[in-house]
């Protein structure tokens, strides 16, 4: 857990580069992850060197094993003068990560090729080693606190990208993933990655619950091809190629690809699909992927990865995706025929309506979390729906953390669909049958099949109200008096 202290020195660090001219959070956190990346070179090296002296047997090394090859390492250069560091860094060991995987196609080479170094001076270099360096030494202890750390560093991107892509905060990314419950065995994507943070919430999942019993196998797929994102933005590519490898994943499939135009053919590949897909925007009529146009023909991006979810999805494959309220109550010919795929061909598990302020600072929008299973053969027989009022932090652009939190009500409840049968539509959740959907013409909003109930208010008779208020008016004549007087007295 990230503490109110190793927020501070986080800042701190922020702060200092800020203060040398680098000012776009993006790229803060890109240079700040090479720093964190070349440190984690250095970590694995030492990791490297004492198997090797324990069992003898030789082990290939990072780092070439001259002098200049050692000297780029982390340990080598940390304590040296600001313009040696810079001149270290910018000269051997940035080139050196860039070129590191020589021949090989993995993303990190791939998306490393156009990185560039932009740590204005010495002074500023140094000072962020050496903050980074401190925050390591004396305050990260795991492999889950430095995925704290670099949560805490993702959440400063404050304002949504060019195409309406923002930030899933990490509390909502792991309900998400409990919902659809990925295993050892699955192959998991997010057609609109980002910093790839459903992949790493996955990933974390995983671990969580089936580290103890995992086979050599299904450690080798989940260091491989258990993972796959695809994004339009390069450096949101660059940051989640890092963000796995910081994760231990080292060879994921991360891919640019514009997921609902044709150039992605993909279909029927994958176990879970998790996403918060773009809002905003439309794409060229031309460019969109026939396949997509025959479930929902719209060049609206919410709806097509909506549909584009259900071609990538093996049958039995599972997804718990973020869409604007708009989808689940457009009128649109595609809005409706998005939905009624979902209800009549597929298995709708869950709607799940979030309060407004859940992305914010972002953006305010009203969202909902749907969770289905691709089937195409029908078996929607009642949809489960949740009020979501609160998720633990307040819902103003401050977003402080607050008691009330209904993440853990919506999971219990999530796993015993069961036992929600006898519940009203004036409760928090309920079930509402298909019959009662198609009849509403495909309808998934809650506001929709929610039913409320308003109190009965008592007021008292008129004639007791005027009085009251002839009362009222009498006292107040009489402080105005009392006022007029000391006014006089003082004159």
């Amino acid at each position: 857990m990230i503490t109110g202290q190793i927020r501070n020195k986080v800042d701190k660090i922020w702060t200092d580069i800020w203060a040398g001219g680098v000012t776009n959070p993006l790229t803060v956190i890109e240079q700040l992850t090479y720093l964190m990346f070349i440190r984690s070179l250095d970590e694995k090296e030492l990791e490297k060197e004492s198997f090797e002296a324990i069992s003898g047997e030789p082990v290939k090394k990072i780092f070439p094993q001259d002098e200049e090859g050692q000297s780029m390492r982390w340990s080598k250069f940390k304590t040296k003068d600001p313009r040696e560091i810079f001149d270290i860094v910018s000269n051997k060991v940035f080139p050196f990560i860039k070129t590191m995987n020589g021949e090989s196609t993995s993303a990190f080479s791939r998306y490393m090729q156009d990185a560039l170094f932009l740590f204005p001076t010495p002074q500023v270099l140094q000072r962020v080693v050496t903050g980074l360096d401190e925050l390591y030494e004396h305050d990260i202890k795991d492999l889950d606190m430095q995925g704290d750390l670099y949560e805490y560093m993702l959440s400063k991107l404050s304002t949504a990208g060019q195409n309406g892509q923002f930030r899933t905060p990490r509390h909502i990314r792991e309900m998400m993933v409990r919902l659809v419950a990925p295993t050892p065995g699955d192959k998991i994507c997010d057609p609109a990655c980002g910093t790839a943070g459903f992949l790493v919430s996955s990933a974390e999942y995983i671990r969580e619950k089936y580290e103890a019993n995992m086979t050599s196998a299904q450690w080798e797929h989940f260091e491989g091809d258990m993972f796959t994102g695809f994004d339009t933005d390069r450096t949101m590519l660059r940051l989640s190629a890092m963000n796995l490898m910081l994760h231990s994943i080292t060879n994921p499939r991360i891919d640019y690809v514009d997921s609902v135009s044709k150039q992605n053919t993909i279909s029927s590949e994958y176990d879970i699909v998790l996403a918060n897909p773009p809002f905003t925007g439309t794409i060229d009529a031309e460019s969109i992927d026939d396949n997509l146009k025959a479930i929902t023909s719209t060049k609206k991006t919410e709806l097509l990865f909506v549909a584009l979810f259900l071609r990538m999805l093996r049958k039995g494959g599972r997804c718990a995706c973020i869409v604007p309220d708009g989808v689940l109550f457009g009128t649109t010919k595609a809005h409706k025929a998005l939905r009624k795929e979902l209800v009549e061909n597929h298995q709708l598990q869950a709607v799940i309506s979030m309060p407004s302020g859940v992305f914010k600072p972002y953006a305010g929008v009203s969202t909902a979390i749907l969770v289905f299973t691709k089937t195409a053969a029908g078996g929607t027989d009642n949809v489960w729906y949740y009020d979501m009022k609160a998720d633990g932090y307040s819902l103003d652009d401050k977003r402080s953390a607050i008691e009330t939190n209904n993440i853990p009500d919506i999971l219990a409840r999530f796993e015993n669909l069961d036992g929600e049968m006898d519940r009203k539509p004036t409760e928090q959740s309920f079930l509402v049958e298909k019959a009662a959907i198609v009849a509403n013409d495909y309808d998934l909003s809650i506001n929709r099949y929610k039913e409320v109930v308003y109190e009965k208010v008592e007021y008292d008779p008129p004639q007791v109200i005027m009085d009251r208020l002839d009362k009222l008016n009498l006292e107040i004549t009489y402080k105005m008096e009392e006022l007029r007087g000391l006014i006089g007295e003082q004159d």
